[in-house]
């Protein structure tokens, strides 16, 4: 069943519950604001129809973002093929400038079941140069910019190490390099660079993609000055904040910020194929509930929390990215849980205020080695998955055991067979 089938009977059968999913059509909202609508009759038995609003999808209208395009061919159609979705991470991995690193936990994939993507630790992208090194081979960006001739050939050995075959045949990848160039702007300015270099031999080049994007624009694609062109000469003064500077040649690979609008457009060019900007600090709120919250820019959580819902009115490439969409997930978690540790790491004066003698109380204790102890960080009780965030949500369900009374039974359930209902 192709995923535009299961959908429309997914909607089929949404429609036929008691509670429906509908797509708001208010103009405030662009029509892309989620509502349950609960139809019921009350005691005169007379029709009611309760309308209730979720927050999550864009916080009732406050986050907006352009509506998302549709994927040209052959990525539309490769993403309905049942053949090609269980490959989609090795097609993006063919296809991505950068590289990403991360502890993968190997013991949930490959088993039977649903397909499952788990990692422990922080998750960090890198960035190599322009070109590689002299007698090493092409990887990631390079791959768009050296020995373009034989570039089938070199993008396959990068993934494959020459330990194996790919599962996705010489003629989909042409088609999808071919799609690459015509349509994703950073590979536009790669390929520009590559023809400079032809041109021109041996002088030094540098490409910056600037993380400061011009504000009010939202989740579009990238402007010339933002990526920033080809630039001449010594590279020390051109590197500014969290912009990335990609040089012509270097063993070193940079770590590209979580915060750089672009970091995801470089990782995942299957699920942004025209190389749109992503999140930075500046999108601001929209809407006519402006004046009822403090804050101005949406925050990271609600922009992937907008990102991630089904809009059947607009392009769903991302929605369906299936495994691709799995990691990527993942990928928008952990940059979101780092910048809100950021967050709690740089404001600690005001969140323990009330704890500054532990340190104190530790080394009258007996702890008389303060380099033992290490720097100190408070996490506050709001943060997920911290000590007391679990501790409070432990005394809650004591809390309604003492009211409720102990639980009797312990259930579990669990879908053998594939076909069982």
């Amino acid at each position: 069943m192709k995923y535009t089938e299961y959908l429309s009977h997914r909607i089929t059968i949404i429609k036929r519950a008691a509670y429906h999913l509908v797509l708001l059509k208010k103009q405030d909202f662009l029509g892309r604001h989620y509502v349950y609508v609960r139809r019921s009759r009350n005691s005169h038995n007379q029709a009611i129809i309760k309308v209730r609003q979720f927050s999550i999808c864009c916080q009732q209208g406050r986050v907006r973002l352009p509506p998302v395009r549709e994927a040209p061919s052959p990525l539309k159609e490769l993403l309905e093929s049942n053949k090609f979705r269980p490959n989609i991470r090795v097609a993006n991995s063919l296809l991505a400038f950068t590289s990403m690193g991360a502890n993968v936990d190997h013991s949930v994939t490959g088993t039977s079941g649903p397909f499952t993507y788990r990692v422990n630790g922080q998750v960090i992208h890198r960035i190599g140069s322009l070109l590689p090194d002299d007698g090493a081979l092409p990887e990631y960006l390079q791959l768009y910019i050296f020995d373009t001739d034989n570039e089938l050939e070199n993008r396959k050995r990068a993934f494959t190490q020459g330990s194996s075959s790919l599962a996705i045949p010489d003629s989909i990848i042409v088609q999808l390099i071919e799609m690459m160039d015509k349509h994703n702007h950073l590979a536009k300015t790669f390929r520009h660079a590559r023809d400079r270099f032809k041109e021109t031999g041996t002088i030094e080049y540098s490409i910056t993609l600037v993380s400061q994007t011009n504000l009010g624009r939202q989740y579009d694609l990238p402007s010339a000055s933002e990526i920033g062109g080809l630039i001449v000469g010594d590279l020390s003064a051109t590197s500014v904040g969290r912009d990335i500077v990609v040089e012509l040649k270097s063993s070193a690979l940079q770590r590209i910020n979580d915060q750089h609008p672009l970091m995801m457009s470089l990782q995942y060019p299957l699920l942004f194929l025209y190389g749109e900007t992503g999140y930075n600090q500046r999108l601001p709120y929209e809407g006519p509930q402006m004046s009822k919250i403090r804050r101005e820019y949406m925050t990271m959580r609600e922009f992937y929390a907008y990102q991630f819902q089904t809009r059947p009115t607009e392009g769903m490439t991302i929605i369906k990215g299936g495994r691709l969409l799995h990691q990527y997930i993942v990928d928008a978690y952990t940059a979101t849980e780092q910048e809100r540790l950021r967050f709690i790491l740089l404001n600690q004066k005001k969140l323990r205020a009330d704890l500054y003698s532990n340190l104190c109380d530790a080394v009258e204790s007996g702890d008389s080695d303060a380099t033992q102890l290490g720097r100190k960080i408070i996490l506050p009780s709001s943060f997920t998955g911290g000590p007391r965030y679990m501790a409070e949500k432990y005394q809650d369900a004591m809390a309604i055991c003492r009211w409720y009374g102990n639980p009797h039974l312990f259930i579990t359930v669990q879908q053998i067979q594939t076909g069982w209902s």
